[in-house]
């Protein structure tokens, strides 16, 4: 988990441990797209004047050095699985469950849950409803061809998702992706401008990118 995720698990165990110390193991998942690897939660409660303090530190078997977290509101999981099932080099891993009740959930709940995106290690977080996702941070994925870009977009528009501009949508949870047409990127980078100018025009007028009139409007 990152350092994060692992202070609000740390919150979440505050209030189910008394004093001492010992290890927690975190279940593998087994949800079918992916297995995750085994950890293991080493949790150590230190009094510190009339407070206790909750130190942790999760050991899995793997661990990127980098990851990206993304917040949900408790549904995390079902986001990881959406995502493992449309993009290819993707991946639901590690699912952390909470080992016993807490103020805002109870034994069993999901807290987290590891899963890779198009080979990009992310933590998945169910922190509330506190935050929302936003246009600062998407995935850009880069598409062959047509086929691969309505791919995508259908999947993520079909599934409660919604349309935006110049190849840009949001999925049912609200993260932001750019499916750019590597035809497209072509077409922009033109030493040109005349015809690169042409070629982002006509997709200023687009929602989802249409390769075919992208290429027209760059041949003039």
């Amino acid at each position: 988990m990152g350092s994060f995720a692992v202070q609000r698990y740390a919150q979440i165990l505050s209030s189910t441990l008394s004093s001492g110390e010992g290890k927690i193991p975190l279940p593998r998942h087994k949800g079918g797209v992916g297995d995750g690897p085994a950890a293991e939660l080493h949790v150590r409660r230190q009094k510190s004047g009339d407070e206790g303090i909750v130190s942790m530190e999760a050991d899995a078997v793997k661990q990127a050095k980098n990851t990206v977290c993304l917040w949900y509101d408790g549904d995390a999981e079902d986001a990881a699985r959406f995502y493992a099932k449309t993009f290819p080099d993707s991946s639901v891993g590690t699912v952390y469950r909470a080992p016993g009740d807490y103020p805002s959930g109870k034994k069993g709940d999901v807290l987290t849950v590891e899963f890779t995106v198009m080979g990009i290690p992310c933590l998945g977080l169910n922190g509330g409803p506190a935050f929302n996702h936003n246009e600062a941070f998407s995935f850009a994925v880069a598409t062959a061809d047509q086929a691969e870009t309505d791919r995508y977009w259908d999947a993520i528009v079909g599934n409660g998702g919604q349309e935006s501009a110049c190849g840009w949508c949001k999925d049912k949870w609200g993260l932001s992706w750019q499916i750019t047409p590597l035809a497209l990127t072509k077409a922009l980078a033109d030493p040109d401008p005349t015809a690169a100018k042409r070629a982002f025009e006509a997709m200023m007028q687009m929602k989802k990118i249409d390769i075919a009139a992208i290429e027209a409007a760059h041949r003039g």
